[in-house]
Order: C-alpha cells, then structure tokens, then sequence
C-alpha cells in the first residue's frame, strides 16, 4: 500500500485595493501580517497573492508554527476634515 499525501485547502480573506496612480491592484491578507501581493487585474492579483501566501505558510511551517485561522476584516469609513474644511471652521 502506499501513502497519499493530503494537502489541506486553507481559505483567507484578501483586500484587492485599485491604485489609480500605477494602474492594477495591491492585495494584502489580513490574517497574515506582511503577506501581500499586486497584479495589473483582479486575476492577476488574486493569482499572485495566492502565491504568496503559499509562501507565507511554509515560512510559518518550516517555523513550526500552525497556519494562523482566517480573519474577516471591519471595513469602516471615518469622516477626517481636510486642512481646508479646519481653517473654515476655525474661522466661524
């Protein structure tokens, strides 16, 4: 009989953010700090963060330590006042 490796699929959340300046998007995982990617489609993008993660996840293996659990990130808008609407406001 012989052994059949079984690789587990693991599944993390990505934020794709477009960049307006250079074209494409950047893409970074949240549930694993300084894991991120870009690619000049949403495809692309996903490819390549898809192997980086790959990459990630041995890092942490070969460190002997288990593959972190996904997190959902909390997407907010907060509202900041431009230097412009401040000096309005000081001036009132």
């Amino acid at each position: 009989m012989t052994m059949t490796e079984v690789r587990q699929v693991r599944r993390y959340t990505v934020v794709l953010t477009p960049d307006p300046e250079e074209g494409g998007y950047g893409v970074l995982v949240p549930a694993l700090p300084g894991c991120f990617s870009q690619g000049g489609t949403v495809d692309e993008a996903l490819a390549n963060v898809r192997e980086a993660i790959q990459l990630h996840l041995e890092g942490i293996e070969e460190d002997g330590e288990p593959a972190p659990e996904d997190v959902t990130p909390l997407l907010a808008l907060v509202p900041v006042p431009t230097p412009h609407t401040v000096a309005a406001a000081a001036a009132t």
